[in-house]
């Protein structure tokens, strides 16, 4: 049997668990699921898809970095499209989830979340229509590694940048004040508050993590798929189903989540067939919540 699904489902997981980090550390500080995370991933895709056509529009065209798909361009938009999700997700908790956060009720949140995103996915839709669009069309060709395995280097490069950034955000909460700020906040609010933390500046630096690597989740489904208005909208339960497998407020166990559900669709469409993928993130997820509902490396509150 090849081990090709190996690869397809690294790649796959270092998305879901991308996203999964925003996922969590939202519900984990702020109290309340975030039904809109997927639209910040379909929002930081476009946006770095139309800094990429202005690049494209001003200098011509630009040769890729060889042998990638892409070059310079792509990779200036991206840090743009970091920027600016993060900003839309800053933006979205001023307007609407602070003000709703502080009348104590979470469903509340969670509804006005669930309504933001069909808002975003309607407005996205409504301002580049549903047809599906690339950052590149050209085509790679994937290189043998054994066991039956091939890989592009499009894939390479964007498993190492996942490595990268899940490391940069370990770093980030484990040897920075504001990372001790937000496993303290995350642990005991009220505790977290007496002791003299800056809880408004947390939410924010939650904001723009989550925001930010949602966008390089979508902009690698970008890369490597396709991109269209509800590509967030499909990684929304394998997301969720990663935060709760890992552990809710665990970085390491999203991204670890992310990458067993990712192992386990890449495994189904190959073993039963492509149409079960979509049911596997929900199996997992009802397994996680009967057997071990803290997850991998959750903790259980006291």
């Amino acid at each position: 049997m090849s081990l090709q699904f190996v690869v397809d489902g690294l790649l796959t997981g270092s998305m879901i668990g991308l996203g999964a980090i925003g996922v969590t550390l939202t519900y984990s500080i702020l109290r309340f699921s975030n039904f809109a995370h997927g639209d910040f991933m379909a929002w930081g895709t476009y946006a770095t898809l139309a800094v990429v056509s202005a690049i494209g529009a001003t200098f011509g065209k630009v040769a890729p970095i060889a042998p990638l798909s892409f070059g310079w361009p792509l990779i200036a938009a991206l840090v743009v499209g970091m920027a600016f999700t993060a900003l839309l997700a800053l933006l979205l908790d001023k307007v609407l989830f602070a003000r709703l956060r502080s009348q104590g009720q979470a469903i509340i949140v969670v509804m006005a979340s669930f309504g933001a995103s069909m808002a975003l996915r309607s407005l996205l839709e409504f301002t580049f229509t549903s047809r599906p669009t690339y950052f590149s069309r050209a085509i790679q060709i994937a290189m043998p590694v054994g066991f039956g395995i091939r890989i592009t280097p499009d894939q390479i490069a964007l498993l190492l940048l996942t490595a990268v950034l899940v490391f940069g955000v370990h770093l980030l909460m484990t040897r920075t004040q504001t990372g001790r700020s937000m496993q303290a906040l995350s642990q005991n609010a009220a505790l977290a508050r007496i002791v003299g933390i800056d809880v408004a500046s947390v939410v924010r630096v939650t904001w723009v993590i989550g925001g930010a690597l949602a966008c390089v989740a979508g902009v690698m489904i970008g890369i490597l798929v396709q991109i269209r208005p509800f590509m967030g909208f499909d990684m929304l339960l394998p997301m969720f189903a990663a935060a709760i497998l890992g552990g809710i407020g665990s970085i390491p166990g999203a991204v670890l989540g992310g990458l067993i559900i990712g192992l386990a669709e890449a495994g189904a469409v190959q073993l039963i067939g492509a149409e079960w993928r979509a049911a596997v993130s929900f199996i997992i997820l009802m397994a996680v919540l009967f057997v071990r509902p803290i997850g991998l490396f959750g903790v259980r509150e006291r």
